[in-house]
């Protein structure tokens, strides 16, 4: 049987998940929710996927949550403390919280994981198109978070009271380009005494969030509790 999917917000990435659920042989589409819809309307989909605002995105999951459906997030907003608190409500409920659905965004999240242990100064420059409303980006945010937890400590940033450092997340400055010409990139700079290091990743369209979409789309029933990124879905 179909897993019956609602997908609330149908701007760019909203309508991607619809094209997902209709090509792809076990999703049905139980509703598609825009501004004006109530929120009732998600009453028994199976899965809930919310490309909304920050304080949208509460209410959605909240609803979610209370209706026991499976809940995918793609808005961003949603810091540590968020999550934490978000661990409460949802206790073994399925919440996928996803900060990009790129499969590309994921390997360098990994790959730059790896390199944290052995490098102690790094930096983020992240850059999306001039309307993004928020900065620096979750993707980024993510990053810096996952790098912090490989090597078990908080990097540590120097010149953090400069203006120009960027905002500083686990001890990694970030620095957010938002202007015409970019879709969406992340570089991650990382160097010791002896070498340095460049990891970067560029999407040019829309369609790079697809395979991860589907991915979240197909796995996120089989999961429980909270999990974060694309990651999630394939660690052992």
């Amino acid at each position: 049987m179909a897993e019956t999917v609602c997908v609330v917000g149908t701007g760019r990435m909203g309508s991607l998940a619809l094209e997902i659920i209709e090509q792809t042989e076990g999703l049905q589409l139980h509703s598609a929710l825009n501004s004006k819809s109530s929120l009732d309307e998600m009453a028994g989909a199976d899965t809930v996927v919310d490309f909304t605002r920050f304080d949208v995105s509460q209410e959605v999951v909240k609803k979610a949550l209370a209706n026991k459906q499976n809940v995918i997030i793609g808005t961003s907003g949603w810091d540590q403390q968020a999550v934490a608190e978000l661990r409460k409500q949802a206790g073994n409920q399925s919440v996928l919280l996803v900060p990009n659905f790129s499969v590309g965004s994921m390997l360098l999240q990994m790959f730059s994981a790896s390199a944290a242990k052995f490098f102690d100064s790094v930096e983020i420059i992240e850059g999306h198109h001039q309307h993004k409303v928020d900065s620096p980006s979750g993707t980024a945010v993510r990053t810096a978070e996952v790098m912090a937890e490989a090597r078990g400590s908080d990097f540590e940033s120097p010149s953090t009271d400069q203006r120009a450092r960027g905002e500083v997340v686990r001890g990694v400055p970030i620095h957010s380009l938002r202007m015409q010409g970019i879709s969406a990139m992340q570089e991650v700079n990382l160097g010791n005494d002896f070498e340095s290091l460049k990891l970067s990743h560029n999407t040019n369209s829309h369609q790079a969030y697809a395979k991860g979409m589907q991915l979240a789309m197909l796995s996120v029933g089989r999961m429980s509790g909270v999990n974060v990124g694309l990651a999630s879905l394939i660690s052992d």
